[in-house]
């Protein structure tokens, strides 16, 4: 296979096969996607706790019900107490362009922890369409986006 350099998709060439499966399972062991999450969540046990890295302001604005709070600056402090390190734990934070969730699972993981970032955070799981857990008591559901999750009739 010839690849020009004026085509930017191919100026660099592809990944040999085994090394593209390498990447992709190592980045699928870090990572796991708002819809994987919610229907592990509604699925029953899901086997790992999920954890809200964000500020309390932005805890209290909504998160994710069943989610564990633990911001990011006190993982040092308080994840032993919160956290089993035999269960897996799933990081999130505000959305794509936020690293709270990716700081917080570097934090666990150089603790011991089995960590996996939930890729969109916050925003994507309601842009998605799936319940809010605000003011500690109450649930609200927005209409899906139709730009990130099929809107069902």
């Amino acid at each position: 296979m010839t690849t020009t350099t004026s085509n930017p998709v191919l100026a660099v060439p592809p990944a040999a096969p085994d090394q593209a499966a390498a990447w992709f399972a190592a980045k699928l062991a870090a990572q796991t996607d708002v819809s994987d999450v919610h229907a592990a969540l509604t699925g029953g046990d899901p086997g790992f706790v999920l954890l809200d890295t964000r500020d309390l302001a932005a805890w209290r604005q909504g998160h994710v019900p069943g989610a564990v709070h633990l911001p990011t600056r006190m993982i040092p402090l308080r994840a032993a107490r919160l956290l089993d390190p035999a269960v897996p734990v799933v990081t999130y934070c505000w959305g794509p362009g936020c690293d709270g969730a990716t700081r917080a699972a570097h934090a666990l993981s150089s603790r011991g922890y089995r960590v996996k970032e939930m890729i969109g955070g916050i925003e994507y799981w309601i842009r998605e369409g799936f319940p809010v857990r605000v003011a500690e008591a109450n649930l609200v559901t927005r209409p899906a986006d139709p730009l990130t999750a099929p809107v069902r009739d």
